[in-house]
């Protein structure tokens, strides 16, 4: 044999191995509830399928023909299945608003603990005005700058992470239910209000878990077991799940809660170290919606840049027919959003 032919047999090889590595960690993601390692690599699978596929075509020429068939009709199989099983909601631009309910607005954000243009985020709180807003990564320079928009959002909770920078935090418009007080769950990880929408009351919940196996997330989801299956009939909670909504995780925390995950809002996170533009298209869709009980999510949409490695959601829901607020709180309702002006900065 040649030196060329060599090097190419050599390639081949190297490529087939390849492929069915690729096509291995694709099949141990469908069993993410058997161990939280195989769970890891169900948050790659539209990468890994899009891999497994350009492996694969260039062994079509050659002797691994047969294998190479079958692994771009698994990727592609894992490809569809996965994007048909993500049904997106319509951005509140195209949604049609109820007209014999109020329209209520949640904003998810994950800060960035270090962001360096803080006055963004809270220009955007100021254009979006959502009625409550859950926030991850409320570091200590979140917890001054947050202080800006107080008048805004006077009812709020903020809870500390250990290390001081993975904090949750939750602020409303709208006062908290009368008897009740927010609350922190452990480590910081959940923060939980009943909201008052008129006077129908809405746990509402800020939540954000650690990365995936090898890290805590798994264990974390175990500790926020009792604090989300206390969570009322109708609720609301949204937070940086660090995993996609097809993962084993997504599916123990909305089973633990009794909650229905909202339809994906589209990819929100990619690493910091790769071009922004390609968070819309390649990142992960990691933050998450969860609803329950008369909470009905009307659309999804991914605002702006702020500064974090994050984009944020902006969600809007109404409460169904049988627990909307009386009329006249329509018109408080209008009299809300005219008076919250931007924030200061």
């Amino acid at each position: 044999m040649t030196t060329g032919g060599a090097r190419s047999s050599m390639m081949a090889q190297l490529t087939f191995l390849a492929t069915m590595a690729c096509s291995a960690a694709l099949l141990a993601g469908f069993f993410g509830a058997l161990h939280p390692a195989f769970d890891s690599f169900s948050h790659f699978r539209m990468h890994l399928s899009v891999l497994t596929v350009l492996l694969a075509l260039p062994l079509l020429a050659g002797s691994y023909r047969l294998q190479a068939v079958a692994a771009l009709i698994f990727a592609v199989c894992c490809f569809v299945t996965t994007m048909s099983a993500l049904p997106r909601l319509p951005s509140h631009e195209a949604v049609a608003k109820p007209a014999d309910r109020i329209v209520y607005s949640l904003l998810q954000m994950n800060l960035r603990f270090n962001n360096p243009t803080p006055k963004k985020v809270l220009s955007l709180i100021g254009r979006t005005n959502p009625d409550v807003i859950t926030l991850d990564e409320v570091s200590g320079m979140w917890a001054t700058e947050l202080g800006y928009i107080k008048d805004a959002y006077p009812y709020r909770i903020l809870c500390d992470y250990p290390n001081g920078v993975f904090g949750v935090a939750l602020l409303s418009r709208r006062p908290f239910a009368a008897g009740t007080a927010p609350h922190c769950e452990p480590r910081g990880a959940m923060a939980t209000a009943t909201i008052d929408f008129g006077g129908v009351p809405v746990d509402v919940a800020a939540i954000h878990l650690s990365w995936p196996w090898p890290r805590e997330q798994y264990w974390q989801i175990g500790e926020l077991a009792q604090p989300l299956a206390a969570l009322g009939e109708t609720a609301i909670m949204a937070g940086d799940c660090n995993a996609v909504p097809w993962s084993a995780a997504v599916r123990r925390v909305a089973r633990l809660g009794g909650l229905t995950p909202m339809p994906s809002a589209g990819p929100t996170w990619i690493h910091r170290t790769l071009p922004d533009f390609l968070r819309r298209y390649a990142g992960l869709p990691i933050d998450q919606v969860f609803s329950k009980g008369g909470v009905t999510i009307l659309s999804s949409t991914r605002l702006e840049d702020s500064g974090s490695d994050h984009l944020p959601v902006l969600v809007e829901f109404t409460l169904r027919p049988d627990d909307k607020p009386p009329e006249e709180e329509h018109q408080s309702a209008l009299a809300a959003n005219e008076a919250v002006g931007k924030p200061r900065g």
